[in-house]
């Protein structure tokens, strides 16, 4: 990973240089490479881990989806929350979340599962920790990325207004301790999980209420509708 020569858009390097320099930072930085050095194999690669931000400058961000870990097995994780590359097969969670997204705006369920296009209208897909190691879910947690994130959470907050987040999980909600509920839309509701889902994701209306929220501060709505990107 790296420091303060990191690749990362101009301006989210700016907002968060100075938590490169921090001992925490340091000493993930020195965990990654201790774990890559001992042949364990690591997802994302390691030029897509800032993938979120990179994806959706810090200026450009109108809504926010908050996942745990990024998928752990290969070829699935490429730094958007949720998201896989083209032709790679939709993951359990993800299949729900198109589900509700076909039951809230009656649109057909997409044939990929790349949320691309979504962070480039604005929408940062972020996991609250942005690695793992292979086949072994959560194993990255604890070791510094969750700081990294509630930093990132703080700097969206701080510096814009009428922003929606989607905190899907008691793992996401916990981001709520940093943001002014009186100037963003914080919409809650159980993880897509096929563990919790149908017990309150399908049927939260969030993709809706995100656009009328948006709508009504000005801002345009999100096009939620995912064309095959090979198209």
């Amino acid at each position: 990973m790296p420091d303060k020569d990191v690749q990362l858009e101009a301006g989210w390097k700016a907002a968060l240089l100075n938590e490169f320099e921090q001992s925490y930072m340091r000493e993930l930085k020195a965990f990654l490479l201790a774990e890559k050095q001992a042949g364990k194999v690591i997802f994302p690669p390691g030029q897509l881990i800032f993938n979120a931000l990179n994806s959706t400058p810090l200026d450009q961000v109108k809504v926010v989806i908050i996942g745990q870990d990024p998928y752990h097995g290969p070829g699935q994780a490429h730094g958007l929350s949720f998201s896989v590359p083209p032709g790679v097969p939709a993951p359990p969670s993800l299949q729900n979340i198109f589900k509700e997204l076909q039951r809230d705006l009656d649109l057909p369920v997409p044939r990929h599962g790349c949320l691309q296009s979504w962070a480039d209208q604005g929408v940062l897909l972020l996991n609250a920790v942005l690695t793992v190691e292979q086949a072994q879910a959560g194993s990255h947690a604890k070791r510094g990325w969750e700081r990294f994130t509630s930093r990132v959470i703080e700097v969206l907050a701080e510096r814009h207004r009428n922003l929606v987040f989607m905190l899907w999980g008691s793992y996401a909600q916990k981001k709520a301790e940093q943001i002014d509920l009186s100037a963003h839309h914080v919409l809650r509701s159980v993880h897509p999980s096929p563990l919790s889902a149908h017990r309150g994701f399908i049927g939260n209306g969030h993709f809706s209420q995100a656009n009328s929220y948006l709508q009504a501060h000005g801002q345009a709505p999100i096009d939620w509708s995912l064309p095959d990107p090979s198209a």
